[in-house]
């Protein structure tokens, strides 16, 4: 009796896995999803930093964005222009000029320059601080306490003396610093040579009221935008029009800096030897503003 109940429970299973994989078997084919090829090509072509500055949330996004959504071949800063080419290459498609973005910290204030800092005692983070009225005089200027330090991968940026310094030789463009920086004052911006010019300064306030706060801050005093046409006060803060920057043509630009009473407008990137022979003659201090917001665009309080 027990060898007839042990036969039919053996023969039920038997029967059993049969239909069960008849039913994946046609489940396999009636749901499947065909991926297409040009999915994995680009993963595969992408470093696989993950870093999320293509705006998506990992390499294997950006690579399916790029096939199903049309996104852009070139928005993979870690890979820079080679992985931009093979993205392009693999969609069948043309990229045009393709320029870095590198991070610019539009503030120039050290500890030492800074006036009205407070002593603080909370969360030593520049999202906390932020929302504490009072933590240094100036509402736009760097907090120092390293937000972008700990959320960039690449350890390309470091605070020195209360302010967040890039690092270019390690810099690969990612974008974290900017979106970690509670104040927006840190800016992706388009290089088009290995060192640009840049206004080091986000405060939209009169030149009196910045010098209560601030040793080197902008006082929106015009004498860069006399001396060069690419500059222009606006809100009492001096901007770069990057769209008609030319790197092969910066005389206009070194007599701005030059008439500068603050010496915010410097030289900031990576420097080329083409770049260090071009300013050999030149004095200038070594450190730009597109789609700029300042301190408070995105924050309720001031601190």
């Amino acid at each position: 009796m027990s060898s007839v109940t042990i036969g039919l429970a053996a023969g039920t299973l038997v029967v059993m896995a049969i239909i069960f994989t008849y039913i994946l078997g046609w489940a396999n084919v009636a749901f499947h999803v065909e991926v297409d090829p040009r999915i994995e090509a680009i993963a595969e072509a992408l470093p696989g930093a993950n870093c999320g500055g293509c705006g998506f949330v990992g390499c294997g996004e950006y690579a399916e964005a790029v096939v199903t959504q049309g996104a852009p071949v070139d928005k993979c800063a870690p890979g820079g222009a080679n992985v931009a080419a093979a993205v392009a290459q693999i969609m069948g498609v043309e990229i045009g000029e393709s320029l870095p973005y590198r991070p610019i910290v539009h503030c120039n204030a050290h500890t030492r320059d800074k006036h009205g800092i407070s002593e603080y005692h909370g969360e030593r983070r520049c999202a906390t601080a932020n929302i504490i009225a009072d933590v240094q005089g100036c509402t736009y200027g760097c907090l120092g306490f390293g937000d972008c330090v700990e959320a960039c991968m690449y350890d390309a940026i470091h605070v020195v003396d209360g302010l967040a310094t890039v690092d270019y030789t390690a810099c690969v463009g990612c974008g974290a610093c900017a979106k970690a920086c509670p104040r927006n004052i840190i800016t992706m911006t388009p290089f088009r040579a290995d060192r640009i010019f840049a206004v080091l300064c986000s405060n939209k306030d009169t030149g009196k009221d910045v010098k209560k706060v601030c040793d080197v801050g902008c006082l929106g005093c015009k004498a860069c935008e006399r001396a060069c046409g690419l500059f222009a006060v606006k809100e009492n803060l001096a901007n770069i029009n990057y769209d008609d920057y030319n790197p092969d043509d910066l005389s206009d630009i070194f007599e701005a800096a030059k008439k500068c009473p603050q010496k915010g407008i410097v030289l900031v990137g990576k420097p080329s030897q083409k770049d260090i022979d071009a300013t050999a003659d030149e004095e200038m201090p070594s450190v730009v503003t597109p789609d700029f917001k300042t301190t408070v665009d995105d924050t309720e309080w001031r601190g």
